[in-house]
């Protein structure tokens, strides 16, 4: 099926996984990727500090969480930004997946899983699978400390 540039910003994770899931050939997969990644507001430079860099990946990421008490339960939020392309695509999936979710849903659900099921990491180079690893460990670790106190 032929790539076809979204009309706007998928509006939960689960849209972002039926276009996916609809994409056939991987380089139109790698186009809606850029497209995702396009849609993310950039951070502000204020946000592009050492402590909001993801080490581990080859890009330069940076991710930024806050929580939000909802319902008895810590939620949290990420924003996050990259330098390349296809890896900002890759930030806005992960956004789109843990943002808006409980801590504690976090800290135990690997999307490292989940892209593997939407096939998107068996094309992916072995440093940008390192890097979206580092960018999951870093989320989860985060959903860990936020429970902790």
């Amino acid at each position: 099926m032929a790539y076809i540039a979204p009309m706007s910003a998928p509006n939960s994770f689960e849209d972002i996984s039926d276009n996916l899931t609809f994409l056939d050939d991987w380089e139109d997969r790698y186009k809606y990727l850029i497209e995702l990644g396009g849609m993310l507001d950039p951070l502000p430079a204020s946000q592009r500090t050492e402590a909001n860099k993801v080490h581990g990946c080859v890009s330069n990421v940076w991710l930024v969480s806050r929580t939000v008490q909802e319902d008895g339960k810590v939620k949290m939020e990420f924003e996050g930004d990259s330098d390349a392309m296809i890896v900002k695509g890759l930030v806005a999936v992960l956004i789109a997946y843990y943002s808006g979710r409980d801590a504690q849903w976090i800290a135990r659900t690997d999307a490292v899983e989940m892209f593997d099921r939407l096939g998107l990491r068996e094309h992916l180079t072995s440093q940008r699978s390192n890097g979206l690893k580092a960018m999951v460990e870093r989320i989860r670790r985060e959903a860990e400390a936020c429970q902790q106190g």
